[in-house]
Order: structure tokens, then sequence, then C-alpha cells
């Protein structure tokens, strides 16, 4: 059973930097696609990021250019390096896989933004 566990959220300014963490266990991490989703109050999930195994990677627009996702194989773990970030950044953030039972989240940690 994959199991992902998040960390990194908090409280930062506008302007600040926040890197986000995620670790999943279970089999075959390396063949499957990492990424993140968020969600903002009232508001639907969002995609975020992407990472593939074989290093390809997608951003949202809205994230473009500030954002940058990483991984570590060895270590199943997923990293978001969120820098400039803005109030409209404030949400839950998810880190996802793609396995092949489906896609599955993280339970999540909060982001917020303050301005």
């Amino acid at each position: 059973q994959v199991q992902l566990v998040e960390s990194g959220g908090g409280l930062v300014q506008a302007g600040d930097s926040l890197r986000l963490s995620c670790t999943g266990s279970g089999r075959g991490f390396s063949n499957y696609a990492m990424g993140w989703f968020r969600q903002a109050p009232a508001k639907e999930r969002e995609f975020v990021a992407h990472i593939r195994p074989n290093g390809d990677t997608a951003y949202a627009d809205s994230v473009k250019g500030r954002f940058t996702i990483s991984a570590n194989k060895a270590r199943n773990t997923v990293y978001l390096q969120m820098n400039s970030l803005k109030p409209e950044d404030t949400a839950v953030y998810y880190c996802t896989v793609d396995t092949a039972a489906g896609k599955r989240f993280g339970q999540g940690t909060q982001v917020t933004v303050s301005s």
C-alpha cells in the first residue's frame, strides 16, 4: 500500500520561500510520476507540478518561474521549492503519486502566505 507523508508547510510573508517535502512508502516508486496539487479555501483542488521518472517536469502557469519540483529516487522523496510566494499561493498542498491503481494523495500540508 502506497503512503505519502508531506512536511515543510508553514506561515510566511509574501516574497518568502518554503520547501515542501514528500516521502513515499511502498513498492515501485522509482517507476511513478510524483507531483503536487493544492486546494485553497472554497476552491477546487488544482494541479501545481509533477515530475516523471525520466526527470521531465511540468508546472501550472500560475507557478512557473517561481516553483521548482525535484525528486530523490533513492529516498522516494519529491520536493517543491517555492520562491517569491504570494498570498494567492495560500492553500493546502497535497503530494501525489501516479500508481498503476490510480493517483494517490497525501494528507496535505498547509501553506499560508501573508501580505
